[in-house]
Formats: structure tokens, sequence, C-alpha cells
């Protein structure tokens, strides 16, 4: 419900799952994955979506159609699946409908993940009219930072899930269980209180989500080189086939002045078109797809990187030969 220049969500629910058939001697393991990433665009579930909306309505709840949710994991959903379903979105339902991306990854961490997108009004235009040579990038002028817009999120829990936590029993513990005290450290770390002392924060192992942000970095890296190689092998066979298309037409008008002077006809010069065809331009679409990807990346790696940095100078007198004290 949008009030007050504010996008209010109080209710999200999945689409039916889809099971995969597995076929003899061969199974798609990515199947399942892609089912789901074209899920907001198949026909069955935009009846299913709108049939839920009516049963919503049936039982007073004000339903409209906000947007989609998706899960990733490390950041990874910036591709040309989720710029689809996001586009048919804004497009078919309404533009200020939003995405939800859930990091699965980050909340396992015990801090929830989640952002809201929604794609630029130019990037929109862009996508319709689907046409992203590098002449008309240069011409609307859209960088791969105006893709997607990143808006403002706050959740809070509705009346009823508050008054629901408030009524639940909150017993004070027992004299004795406040006066006893872990005998050793040992017994210390087993102890389940979430609000007991933990030496978790004290690891001075590298987080794993950094080591696989980074190996991913460097896929989109590498990634990107590719788009760019494939780019200049376009230019090198375009500037090859226009000096093929410059000589034969210097030589056909050389002709045609040799056939003027014997007063005869002169021949067409048009005629490269037929003789000659131009290689199409690729797409850099997903180059700018994959130039974000990589700025999400990076920022995920300066966030994971400043805990360890921290505890590194922390430590440092202990891990540089010669810094310590004597």
């Amino acid at each position: 419900m949008d009030k007050n220049a504010t996008l209010e969500i109080t209710n999200a629910f999945p689409f039916p799952a889809v099971e995969i058939p597995q076929t003899d001697g061969y199974h798609d393991h990515n199947a399942p994955a892609n089912l789901a990433s074209t899920a907001p665009r198949a026909k069955a579930n935009i009846v299913y979506q709108a049939e839920m909306i009516r049963k919503l309505r049936e039982v007073n709840v004000d339903a409209n159609n906000t947007g989609w949710y998706m899960s990733t994991n490390l950041g990874h959903f910036i591709h040309s699946t989720f710029i689809e379903n996001q586009y048919h979105y804004q497009k078919e339902m309404n533009e200020r409908t939003v995405a939800i991306i859930h990091d699965v990854s980050r909340s396992s961490q015990g801090s929830l993940s989640l952002r809201a997108f929604r794609l630029s009004p130019s990037f929109m235009a862009a996508f319709k009219e689907n046409k992203f040579t590098a002449e008309s990038l240069q011409k609307s002028n859209i960088r791969y930072q105006d893709i997607l817009l990143e808006l403002p999120l706050q959740i809070h829990n509705s009346h009823l899930l508050t008054s629901f936590l408030h009524s639940l029993p909150n017993n004070a513990p027992s004299s004795e269980a406040q006066l006893s005290q872990p005998p050793t450290l040992q017994s210390l770390a087993n102890v389940q209180d979430p609000l007991s002392p933990n030496f978790a924060s004290l690891n001075l192992s590298i987080d794993p989500f950094l080591t696989q942000t980074a190996d991913l970095l460097l896929d989109s890296i590498e990634t990107h080189h590719t788009e760019l190689n494939n780019y200049q092998y376009y230019q090198r066979q375009l500037g090859r086939e226009q000096a093929k298309i410059a000589a034969w037409q210097t030589k056909r008008k050389s002709e045609n002045a040799s056939r003027a002077l014997a007063k005869q006809s002169p021949l067409p010069e048009d005629e490269w078109q037929r003789l000659f065809k131009l290689p199409q331009e690729p797409g850099r679409l997903e180059t700018l797809l994959n130039s974000r990807q990589v700025e999400q990346y990076a920022r995920q790696v300066d966030a994971f990187t400043a805990g360890v940095t921290g505890k590194m100078f922390a430590v440092r007198g202990n891990l540089l030969p010669g810094t310590g004290e004597e």
C-alpha cells in the first residue's frame, strides 16, 4: 500500500513449487534454479498471484501487488533474469513496484539482510527499446550505476505480533541460577545463553564469506574481460570489412570515371550492401550488469574486511617480526 510516499509491504507468499521430472541418463541440475528465477513471469504464477490477492481481499486484507522477492547467496542477484522480472512488474503492474532481495549468507550470520531495489526510469526506457549498443548508451548516458535504485528499507513488527511477544511468559531466573557460575572456560563456552560471553569475536581466521566473495569477484572480473575481448574482436572485424568496402568503392568510382569518358552508363555504387555484410555489434547489456555485480562484490569485500582488518591491527605486534614488546 502506498501511503504518504511510503510503500508498505505487509504480506508475502511464495509461488507453488514445480517438480522437475528426471530423465534417463541426464538431469539438468540448474533447472530448479532456472524455473525459480523465471517464476514471476510464468503464466501459471501470474494467475496464481491474482487468485491469491483476490482471496486475501475476501478476508478483509488490503491486498495489492507491490512487487516480488527473491533469495540470493553472497549478493549474487544482478543478472538478466532479475532485470526481466523486475521490468515485467514495473511495466505490467505498477512503476512503483519493488524487488526485495534476501541475502541468505548475510542473514545466517545473525543479521537479517533485506534490500529493496527498483529499475531506474532511464534504464526502463532503454530496456524497452532493447538497444544496448555503444552509440545508444552514449546518447542516453546510461552507466552501470544507473541500472538500479536502492530504496531505504525499514522493518517493524505488526501490532498483533508485538502484542503476542509481550504476552509471552518471562520468568525471572531463580536465585540459585544467579549465584551459580561456570567453573571453567570450557563450561562457559558450552553455555547456551545468547547473552553469555563468547570468544567468537576474537577468532583471527579469515571469514569464509570473504574468501567466497573474493572468488566470485574474480570470476566476475574474468567475465568482464571476456566481454571486452568479444567487443574488441567485433571492432577488428568491423575495421576489416570497412576497409574492404572502401577499397571496393574506390575501384567502382574509378571504373565509372573510365565509363564516363567512354560515354557509357555508370555502374551502381551501392552494390557493396549486397556484396559485403557488416558484423553485428554485440549487446552491451551483459557488460553493464556484470559491472554492477562487480561493484556489489567490491562493497561486500569492503564490509567483510572491516572486522578482519581491525583484529589484525590489534594483534599486529605478535604477527610482524621485530614489532613485539621486549
